[in-house]
This record gives structure tokens, sequence and C-alpha cells, in this order.
């Protein structure tokens, strides 16, 4: 199960970032919750870890928009947990992956993944 949600307002995260959307998915050890720090991002820049899904209302639910939260398919196969497309790391299918580089599905074939062209 993923569900993701946008802030009403923009959560101050550190000194210079803020989290704008977030993503709870639940896992063998609970629940994560993953934090976004662009309204673009594809990818958390952070995430959390909670013991029940009730938890995880309890600190969330009073600071998401009216639009809730908005259900999303589960990852393929091999992909991130917090990607909001289909992204694996280069390599992980063969058991060789060279990460920080990326893969997205593109026309059912994998490509190396291009941030900058996912947000055009």
């Amino acid at each position: 199960m993923r569900k993701y949600a946008y802030l009403k307002e923009p959560m101050k995260k550190n000194k210079d970032d803020y989290v704008y959307k977030i993503m709870l998915c639940e896992a063998k050890e609970g629940f994560y919750l993953f934090e976004y720090t662009s309204l673009e991002a594809v990818l958390s820049a952070s995430d959390l870890c909670y013991g029940s899904l009730e938890d995880l209302y309890e600190d969330w639910n009073d600071r998401i928009d009216e639009r809730g939260w908005i259900a999303l398919e589960d990852p393929l196969p091999e992909c991130q947990q917090d990607a909001f497309i289909p992204l694996r790391v280069k390599g992980r299918n063969t058991g060789r992956p060279e990460w920080g580089t990326y893969e997205t599905l593109q026309d059912g074939n994998w490509v190396l993944y291009n941030p900058v062209s996912d947000q055009t």
C-alpha cells in the first residue's frame, strides 16, 4: 500500500529545505513516511519509520491539504518504494547495482533516468 498527500503549508525540514508533499508506504518493518522537498520531486529527500499506520496518521493527518491521502500503485519489483515513477538502481536486476545511477521504464524498456527531462 502506498498513498501520497500534499501539505497545507510547506514544513521547514532544515536550514535550507521545506517539505511540500509526503508518501506513506507499508513495509515489513512498519510504515515509511517519505518527505519531498519540491512539488516536482520524483524521489524523497528523507524518510521516517512508524510502527503503526495510526501513529503516522496522528502525526500527519492535520498537516495534509483537503485532497487527503491519494492512493498510488505499489512499485514494480526492484523499483524504489519512494519513487512516483517506475525507477530502479541500474544493475539491481542483475545483482550488480550501480548505486546513484537509475533507470526508468519508458515504452516497455528500461532506459537511463534523466531527472531534468522528467520535469519538463
